[in-house]
This record gives structure tokens, sequence and C-alpha cells, in this order.
């Protein structure tokens, strides 16, 4: 199989890794030329997963033309507010039957569209979400790349599809789950990066284990009571791409969302922390879109309301807390 590659982050390399070790032909897409000349030179992804060498059948190319000619298969691993413009430089040079496989877990600010809705918006006529999957669920790269078991979830409205690249991208100790429901299955790994900021907060300012779980329990609840109401299933948000993603990315030293909570509830703002930071911490904008999206829908997120009052209204951790604890005491939902 013929397979794009589209962003040389941990995770698009990581990915390109996989596939090309199960014996496809690969092209992986950076945009930086200097970042291409590197990676072919060294046979390897040095600046964001080192230590990792290509196999021969993975090229590196910063030709967006060139990686996606023949592409029976594009991985679009690149972030949430990269995906219009990567969907618009694809138009009128995807082929015709290639499957768009979406490994962005956001919302873009703004139109608060999902990512599948980012790419049907932009290629309109020429493309169905027939031939779109979401790939998504509890997956770090750093484990993943070096072979530790990790399952996640193929979702797309047509399950044909999604059992077609479940088939293609599965392994031994990579295991994919295929499912229709792609709303439930995108909100799922958007919206859990915003409580797992709320999870990093909580540990920077000190709070304990009691914390942790009512943060991932109630923050569960937000997620599903959001994702119900514009069209996901809520077994969905019970599933891998809801609790299982919320859960690993709350607890992980792998998780830059809660790293990034960490950081600013030892005392640090956001600006500080984001310019400190490689990679992209996605609970940021997802923060933005999510409170924009529950006013919207009016939908009650108290937690997703006190991350967004403390990243871009400087509301103190400790007192955003003080808040949540002292609402109108209520029977659990």
């Amino acid at each position: 199989m013929r397979i794009a590659v589209l962003g040389a982050g941990s995770w698009g390399t990581t990915l390109a890794l996989h596939v090309a070790r199960l014996g496809n032909s690969v092209k992986l897409w950076e945009f930086r030329p200097d970042a291409v000349r590197k990676m072919r030179q060294d046979r390897e992804n040095r600046e964001f997963l080192p230590g990792h060498p290509f196999p021969d059948n993975l090229l590196v190319t910063d030709d967006m033309g060139e990686a996606i000619s023949d592409a029976e298969v594009c991985l679009a691993v690149v972030p949430s507010h990269a995906v219009r413009e990567t969907a618009e430089r694809l138009t009128g040079i995807l082929p015709a039957e290639c499957v768009i496989v979406s490994a962005a877990k956001g919302v873009e600010q703004g139109t608060l569209m999902r990512m599948s809705e980012v790419w049907l918006d932009v290629l309109s006529g020429s493309f169905s979400l027939d031939r779109f999957v979401c790939l998504t669920g509890p997956s770090h790269a750093e484990e993943v790349s070096v072979g530790l078991p990790t399952t996640v979830v193929a979702a797309s409205p047509d399950l044909r599809t999604a059992k077609f690249i479940q088939k293609l991208v599965s392994s031994e100790r990579f295991r994919i789950y295929a499912m229709d429901d792609l709303i439930g299955a995108e909100l799922g790994g958007s919206l859990k990066n915003v409580i797992a900021v709320a999870a990093g907060i909580a540990d920077g300012v000190g709070f304990g284990d009691n914390a942790k779980g009512a943060l991932l329990t109630r923050g569960s609840t937000e997620m599903s009571r959001l994702g119900v109401k514009l069209g996901g299933r809520q077994e969905t948000f019970a599933g891998l791409t809801g609790i299982g993603d919320l859960i690993t990315t709350c607890i992980s030293r792998h998780s830059r969302n809660r790293y990034l909570g960490e950081q600013i509830g030892s005392g640090k703002n956001l600006k500080q922390v984001l310019a400190e930071m490689q990679q992209v911490a996605e609970g940021v904008r997802t923060t933005k879109s999510t409170w924009a999206l529950a006013q919207r829908e009016n939908v009650d997120m108290p937690i997703t309301q006190q991350v967004y009052r403390i990243l871009f209204e400087d509301a103190d951790p400790l007192q955003a807390t003080v808040e949540l604890m002292t609402r109108k005491l209520k029977v659990e939902d």
C-alpha cells in the first residue's frame, strides 16, 4: 500500500515508521526544507524522535505534491490549527480514491468545526466523509515508537472504511477497534485535552489523588454532556476515545497538556510555558473552542470554564478551585 504521512512531529514520525515496518511504501512530508535535509542525511528524526532509524521504504520530502501523488491512504498528522491550511494545499492534487486518516485532536477556533468538518469544508464537492477516518485514542508516540502495547480507534461514518484502516494499520503491538461514531470519537479525543490541562494544574498546585480522581470523573461527565448534545453517542465517551484517552492524558508523564497545566499550577503564566515548549499542547486552543461550544449549546461545563479563566483571564488556580468546590450542591449526574 502507498501511504503519505503529512507531518513529521513525534506522532507523525511514529506512525510513518509503524506503517513502513508493516511493509507499506511511505512518504513522510515535512514543510521545513532544512528539517527534511537533516532527516535525509541522518535517516531518522533526531529533532522529535531520536534513536529510530528510517527503513528504506520510508522517504522524506518537503514537496506536498510528491508525497500525495500516488497515495492510496493519507495520514494527516498535523496540529489541529494547521488542518485547514493542509487541506487547502491538497485541493486539486488529492488522488480521487485516497482515504484521509486524521490524527489531529482539536476543534477549530472561530468556526468551532471538528476536524472532519474542516476537511469537508475545504475539499467540498471533491470529497466524501465515506473516505475519512479519525484515528484516535490513548497513544503517546514515546510508547508506540518502542513497541509498547497500544490500543486505539478508527472511526468513520462508513464502517467499511474504518475496518479497512483497522486491517491496514493494526499489528501485534498496535491494536485498532473500528467504529462508526465519528462525532463522538473526534470530540472525545479533543475535549479530554481540556481536562488534562486541569489535571496538570491540580498537580502543579499540589493537590492529591482525591482531586485527580474527581477531575477525571467530573471531566468525563462534561465531555459526554457536550458530546452527546453535538451528536455523539454516550457509550463512545465511556470507551477508548473518551475515558481511555482521558485517563492516559491526565496521568502520563508524556502528556504535553498535563505538563502545561502543571507548569501553570506551579506559578508560571501561559505565555511563559508556551515559549518553553517545543511541541504543541492542543489543550490550549481546544479550551477556547470548547468553552465557546459550551456557551453556544448552553451546556454546563464548570471545569472547562475554570480552565478557560486560568489560561486566558489570569484567574488564580487556587481561587478557581474554590469556586468549583463551592458551587451549588447537587445530585451527581
